[in-house]
């Protein structure tokens, strides 16, 4: 591994296929060697902790991160212990509960968390899902109106309703709403029986980083507590709640919190949960994705969560929910294979948009705007969130995409670090800008109208106007060098120990000097990912994969290098295939020698 030290770039590599720099990932070896000296770990693996910015003391903790250790006290959430009695005192009368839940990953998650746990205390519970177009986001009215009327006394909002003020007046004396939220909250929360949000204004639990089902799972620890402390479980069994850990780990990982800290103890834990298969509706999801390996973020991020996704974006928006809640192996496959299928249908509908929203992009991009705004008639709202995350890795900017019906634009934003799109987009709101808008740092959701478009894009034009001073591309962190024949197993087990890897705790990147690519072909249904095997300037073979390759600067480099010397960058995995194992590069940059 080569020492990760210095400002020059990787391999003097400043404009790479890709068009990025590649930079160090800066680290305090002497930290990494005492790191690697005291828990008897390889030196690589002490030096990737220290260039994460892990001290010798917390190094054992993050290796090893358990809830013992890292869960605090649920109480330490403001409202928490008003949101446990609530929900204690519902179940021991056995009331009729409603839960409302988002029609994302983590609504889905922790909507599903919320029903078992209390269908499992003896409660009669039905779940709520607003349909994404006709609805929109969050409670309103008619919705809670209509659960109060179906003799719902108690409504649980879950990853939302901390802003819906006027929608939860509908329950007002005739049922109790408790919300568990983690969205960001800009003033007084609504008047309900409880608001555990580790965002609100007056919260200083300093949770801030725990998305909704997370709360949810506190929540249901509070819970318990409070009825062990009233005699509940004198002559029934505890449940364990340990078993909810695989929907915290999904939800955290698909709503893109960071892996650190507690977040990082939650997806560790709830990986070995899912590990053991005994959620009919996840493995459900697994087979019809063809996850072969062991659960890992990867395998939430990319395989279960966008098939999760697709239901609130273009099908049912309970479908996630009714499938994560379900105890039936047969019922569970086949919601499984309508969500595949809905999943491909919505991969269809986003490359539509997709190309259209890189065209405008680009034009925007040449013209210098700091912030990017992309609409279209007809695009569909399911997709824009999606799109905007590829607008914004293609050109480094703040984005916002939105389709447009009747005049109206509604769509979402996604950011890159250091710029704040849900402030922008929020203080346009207030000015009158928009008819809705919120939203974090890195992500926003919004709707205006049409004839306001130029005067929005303006207005994110001056509030981001330093996101101009950002390369068009954003720099490739690299962890060190390698020579082909150090890609070992072994290399790969210890690499993984530093796993889950995703937000905050990103996966190490590895650059190969001077490899020559001996073949290189187009492989999967629409040819969009490449394969190769390389060869080492000092010996070795390595097999390679590209995705989202169909066509650009890097597919033409692995395809058409004619035996030249190509530094590649990218992931290590280790494969299994028949009984054996072996090392594959997941390419994610290139440059010529």
């Amino acid at each position: 591994m080569g020492a990760a030290v210095g400002a020059a770039p990787v391999l003097g590599v400043s404009h790479s296929a890709q068009g990025r720099r590649w930079i160090w990932r800066q680290g305090d070896s002497r930290i990494g060697l005492a790191i690697a000296q005291r828990l008897g770990l390889p030196e690589l693996v002490g030096q990737l902790l220290a260039a994460r910015g892990i001290g010798i003391e917390q190094a054992a903790v993050f290796l090893e991160p358990t809830l013992r250790a890292l869960l605090p006290d649920p109480s330490v959430l403001l409202d928490m212990d008003r949101a446990a009695g609530r929900l204690a005192q519902a179940v021991q009368a056995g009331e009729s509960v409603a839960v409302f839940g988002d029609y994302d990953v983590d609504g889905a998650c922790s909507g599903a968390l919320m029903l078992r746990f209390l269908r499992g205390l003896g409660c009669p519970v039905r779940a709520y899902v607003p349909d994404r177009l006709k609805e929109g986001y969050g409670p309103n009215p008619a919705a809670i109106a209509a659960l109060c009327a179906e003799g719902a006394t108690l409504i649980v909002c879950v990853d939302c309703g901390i802003a819906a003020h006027a929608a939860l007046e509908a329950a007002q004396g005739r049922a109790d709403v408790v919300v568990l939220d983690h969205h960001k909250s800009e003033g007084p929360v609504p008047v309900v029986a409880a608001a555990v949000n580790p965002n609100r204004l007056d919260c200083t639990s300093g949770l801030r980083h725990l998305c909704a089902a997370s709360v949810a799972f506190m929540a249901a620890i509070a819970t318990l507590r409070t009825l062990r402390r009233a005699g509940f479980f004198a002559s029934r069994p505890e449940p364990n709640l340990l078993g909810l850990l695989d929907l915290v780990a999904l939800a955290t990982v698909c709503d893109v919190m960071p892996l650190t800290g507690l977040n990082r103890a939650l997806v560790t834990q709830g990986l070995k949960v899912m590990g053991r298969g005994e959620r009919p509706g996840i493995a459900a999801l697994l087979e019809v994705a063809q996850a072969r390996e062991a659960p890992s973020a990867y395998t939430l991020g990319f395989l279960l969560g966008p098939r999760i996704n697709a239901s609130g974006r273009i099908g049912e928006p309970d479908l996630g929910l009714r499938l994560l809640a379900c105890d039936d192996p047969i019922e569970a496959r086949a919601m499984a294979e309508r969500l595949d299928a809905v999943n491909r249908r919505r991969q269809e509908v986003e490359s539509e948009v997709l190309a259209a929203a890189f065209a405008q992009a680009e034009e925007q991009a040449e013209a210098g705007h700091p912030a990017l705004l992309v609409c279209g008639e007809g695009w569909h709202p399911g997709v824009v969130g999606i799109v905007a995350g590829r607008v914004k890795e293609k050109f480094n900017r703040p984005v916002c995409v939105a389709g447009v019906a009747a005049g109206l634009a509604k769509g979402s934003g996604r950011s890159v670090p250091g710029v704040d799109l849900g402030a922008a987009v929020i203080a346009a709101r207030q000015g009158g800008l928009l008819e809705t808008g919120g939203g974090h740092a890195m992500a926003a959701g919004f709707s205006f109208r049409m004839e306001q478009r130029e005067a929005f894009h303006a207005f994110l034009d001056t509030q981001l106007a330093h996101a101009a001073t950002l390369p068009t591309s954003a720099d490739l962190v690299v962890d060190g060098t390698l020579l082909v024949p150090a890609a070992t197993v072994a290399l790969v087990e210890q690499v993984a120990r530093l796993g889950p890897f995703g937000a905050g705790n990103e996966e190490p990147v590895f650059v190969f000097p001077r490899t020559r690519i001996v073949r290189a072909d187009r492989v999967g249904k629409e040819g969009n990912t490449i394969r190769a095997f390389v060869e080492g300037e000092g010996g070795g073979r390595l097999k390679a994969v590209c995705f989202r390759a169909k066509e650009g600067p890097l597919a033409d480099l692995l395809l058409n290098s004619r035996g030249a010397p190509v530094h590649l960058c990218g992931t290590l995995r280790a494969e299994s295939w028949n009984g054996n194992v072996s090392v594959g590069l997941h390419v994610q940059d290139a440059a010529a020698a």
